[in-house]
Parts: C-alpha cells; sequence; structure tokens
C-alpha cells in the first residue's frame, strides 16, 4: 500500500477522502473538531510539496426537506471557518461535488489552495457505491488519497469503487496509515501478556471481536453492561441489570473457548448497583452473581477494579474498547476512570496501549490522557470490524 509520505505533490492535485462526520450544533457551529484536526497533517503534507487538494467528505445522514433542498446543518459549509482556522488558510467551498462549478474549481486550483467539496451523501449515488459517479468524483485530482479510516469498512463510491479510476496513483493519507498499523501491531505483532478489556452495552456487537481475539490473548477483560450476561449465563442472579437472554448460549460458548485457548477471563466479580437508571439513584454494591430483584449493575465495585488493574499493569499489550459502566453519569463513571489510569500505567512501564470505541475515546479524552496512551483510534465501526477479521473495502482498494 503506498502512503502519501512516498509520493511528491508538487504540480499534482489531490483528491482527499476526509472524515468530516462531525457534530454540529443549532447555531450551525462544529462542536468537537477532533476528526477534523485529525486530517491536518495529510493536507499539509500536500500543501507544503506544492500541490493542491479537493477534500470530500460527508456529514450525517441527510434527507431532502423539499424538493432539491436538504437541511442547513448537513452542509459542509457549515465546516469551512473551522477548517481555514486548522490549516492556516483561507479554504474554498463549492455547494456541490459534480457540477460544472465544482470541476471548473477544482481544474483551476493552485499550488497551496484548498477546495472542499459539499456533502457526498446529497447524491444516493455514494452510498450505493456507483460508478459513474466514482468516476465523476475522479475527474477533480491526479492522484487519490484516503485519510478517512472511519468510513473504510463501507465500499462507497468516494472510499473504494474511485480507486478503479486512479491505477497506480492513489496512497493512503497519515491517518489511514496510522490506524491501519496500530491495530496491525495489535493484531499480528503483539507482545505477550496481551490484554483485551471489552466493555459496553451489549455482548451481541462485541461476540465477533472476543471470538477472533481468543487465538491472540492471554486475557480478556469483560466489563459494562454485557457483564450481566455473561453472568446469567453461568446461573447467577442479575436482579434488573441488562442482559440479553438470545446471546445466553454465545456467552457461554466464548467462556468456553476461553477455557480450551488457555484465556484467562476476568468477570466483574463486584457491581456499583442502583435502584434504578439515574445519576441520582440509591446505590448498593452486590457481589456480581448476587444482585437482588430491583437492583441493576450500573458500574464495576471497588473488588472488580483491583482485579483488573493488577492484570492490565502486568501487560505489554493493551486493547480497550466499550466503558465498564455507566460513564456518562458521574455517579457510575469510577470504573471506567480507574481502567484508563491502570492503561496509562502499564503505557509508561513499556506497554503498548490502543484504545478505540466511541465511549472508551471519549473517557480517555475526558480525563486528557490522550498523550498518554499509546494509540487512540478514531476509527468506530471500521476498527471493530478490523479486529473482528474482517478486510475492509476501503483499505483493500488501496492495494
Amino acid at each position: 500500500m503506498i502512503k502519501v509520505n512516498d509520493i511528491n505533490f508538487s504540480g499534482k492535485r489531490a483528491v482527499v477522502r476526509v472524515d468530516f462526520n462531525v457534530p454540529i450544533n443549532a447555531r450551525f457551529e462544529v462542536t468537537d473538531n477532533t476528526r477534523i484536526a485529525a486530517a491536518i497533517p495529510t493536507i499539509k503534507k500536500i500543501i507544503s510539496d506544492g500541490g493542491s487538494v479537493v477534500l470530500m467528505s460527508h456529514l450525517g445522514r441527510p434527507k431532502k426537506e423539499a424538493p432539491g433542498a436538504f437541511p442547513v446543518k448537513f452542509s459542509l459549509k457549515n465546516i469551512v471557518s473551522e477548517l481555514s482556522g486548522l490549516l492556516g488558510i483561507e479554504v474554498k467551498f463549492t455547494e456541490d461535488c459534480i457540477s460544472d462549478k465544482a470541476f471548473s474549481m477544482s481544474s483551476s486550483l493552485k499550488a497551496g489552495e484548498v477546495l472542499l467539496l459539499e456533502n457526498l451523501r446529497y447524491y444516493k449515488e455514494e452510498e450505493v457505491g456507483d460508478k459513474v459517479f466514482a468516476q465523476k468524483l475522479s475527474a477533480h485530482g491526479d492522484v487519490y488519497v484516503n485519510d478517512a479510516f472511519g468510513t473504510a469498512h463501507r465500499a462507497h463510491a468516494s472510499t473504494a469503487i474511485i480507486t478503479d479510476f486512479f491505477t497506480g496513483a492513489k496512497a493512503s493519507g497519515l491517518l489511514m496509515s496510522s490506524e491501519v498499523s496500530s491495530l496491525e501491531l495489535v493484531l499480528s505483532n503483539y507482545k505477550k501478556p496481551f490484554t483485551a478489556i471489552v466493555g459496553g452495552a451489549k455482548v451481541s456487537s462485541k461476540i465477533s471481536i472476543i471470538s477472533h481475539l481468543l487465538d491472540k490473548i492471554d486475557n480478556l477483560i469483560i466489563g459494562g453492561g454485557m457483564a450481566y450476561t455473561f453472568f446469567k449465563a453461568q446461573g447467577g442472579q442479575v436482579g434488573n441489570s441488562l442482559v440479553e437472554d438470545d446471546y445466553l448460549d454465545e456467552a457461554r460458548k466464548i467462556l468456553k473457548k476461553a477455557v480450551k485457548k488457555g484465556v484467562r477471563v476476568i468477570l466483574p466479580t463486584d457491581s456499583i448497583c442502583a435502584d434504578s437508571f439515574s445519576n441520582e439513584a440509591a446505590q448498593k454494591i452486590f457481589n456480581t452473581k448476587d444482585i437482588l430483584s430491583g437492583w441493576m449493575g450500573m458500574d464495576i465495585g471497588p473488588k472488580a477494579i483491583k482485579s483488573c488493574k493488577v492484570c492490565i499493569e502486568e501487560s505489554q499489550t493493551i486493547l480497550w474498547n466499550g466503558p465498564m459502566g455507566v460513564f456518562e453519569m458521574s455517579s457510575f463513571a469510577e470504573g471506567t476512570k480507574q481502567i484508563a489510569y491502570s492503561i496509562v500505567t502499564a503505557t509508561e512501564r513499556g506497554a503498548y496501549s490502543l484504545v478505540g470505541g466511541g465511549d472508551s475515546v471519549a473517557a480517555i479524552n475526558q480525563l486528557r490522557l490522550k498523550e498518554h496512551v499509546s494509540y487512540v483510534s478514531t476509527g468506530g465501526g471500521a476498527m471493530l470490524e478490523y479486529l473482528e477479521g474482517k478486510e475492509l473495502p476501503g483499505v483493500a482498494a488501496l492495494k
């Protein structure tokens, strides 16, 4: 796979797929610029070479309010100011991605200039992977660069199909390259002991990841709402805790497979429970296999935190995906915080740590620990599918 640093963009026009799917408030302002900031190094590399850049992205899932009209909140025009500020130059914008005006603007770009195209998803052809639409998009550049790892699991026109029209002139951006390298390090070049920490609400969304990891890891820490499905699968009483009854058999299979593979499974021995799903609810600590009716598990307890910390701090490779409790409620965030601190401690001792998944990333960012772990993935669904062992269309198309 050719990387953006392998190319000299002098005199070249690069069409770059980025992931600017960022939150926009009621005043049409960007409230979190993380994804925009992540693309800046690739853009700067191209323009510093003496090239020009045409950026394309999607924003949300726009639907027309009236014939030909999309809600203003889905226009990428809303991010031009933020992008310009981060780049330190005025970014041009065109209110379409394949109009005559768009092609006129992109073809007349000078070295060092940047043009942002309007939301790709204003055309249904983007998500269905239409070849004609992809070919039109390809006319915006001499070289194709994909720096949108977060969309790499979709075979969309701008992420996978477009590469058919750039034979020998396609590359991965700096963010894409670092995402793939970090995941490959965890999946293929890991050091032992290797610990996977998997949390979140549902077992159903993590079954494939856990099954794929069991061939590699030494320890599996399970937290969050999904832990209660595992306890019930073993005959435990979990009160009103979240349980996926349809996945009890799957949970038992995972535990059986872990024993066969020699993987130590750490489930939270105790839980912070509440009498309602509320930050202000009454709290009580229960042994997780003996939670009374009327109480629900909301976070891992002090004994569970202690056993998890010992395991994590002895590890050489750590993968964390999913919170240990209802992290968005301050009363039930302690377990997730302590796991984060333990990962930092292990990293400082030389371990490689990869953090990914919305709530895990939110926890690391909220605690201001991003610079204290090895890598924080922006991949979301793409990262999860990569961890499941699936080939991502957007990555495969660059090979």
